[in-house]
């Protein structure tokens, strides 16, 4: 990925982005840690890469928000939490307030860590 990733469109991050969210969940679904640990990884690559285009380019993760996937739409708000922060924090709101799990305790987490300042988004 990370050779790759300098030579993608907004566009092809974005949908990497995406399709990494979605690996994750079925990861999470068998209980197959190691391989989340390496989408993770990946999707930080991802993100750090957006985030070198022009005009930081995470706000482009902003259409992720709504996806029905509960996996991509956390990831795409702490991903965007930065560029982005009231988008990001409702949509972890709406998150927690459904109850969607594993997620929802993610999401709750990351709110306390914003309140608390112990999360500074970068």
């Amino acid at each position: 990925m990370k050779a790759e990733a300098p030579n993608m469109s907004v566009d092809q991050l974005v949908e990497r982005f995406l399709t990494i969210a979605l690996e994750q969940h079925e990861a999470i679904l068998d209980s197959r840690y190691a391989k989340y640990n390496r989408l993770y990884d990946q999707m930080k690559s991802v993100e750090a890469e957006l985030s070198r285009h022009d005009g930081n380019q995470r706000l482009a993760l902003l259409s992720l928000l709504y996806h029905p996937n509960p996996q991509v739409r956390p990831k795409a708000a702490i991903a965007s939490l930065a560029v982005a922060p009231e988008e990001a924090r409702e949509a972890l709101q709406n998150i927690s307030d459904r109850n969607e799990y594993p997620q929802a305790a993610d999401a709750r987490g990351m709110i306390e860590a914003l309140d608390d300042g112990t999360y500074k988004p970068t």
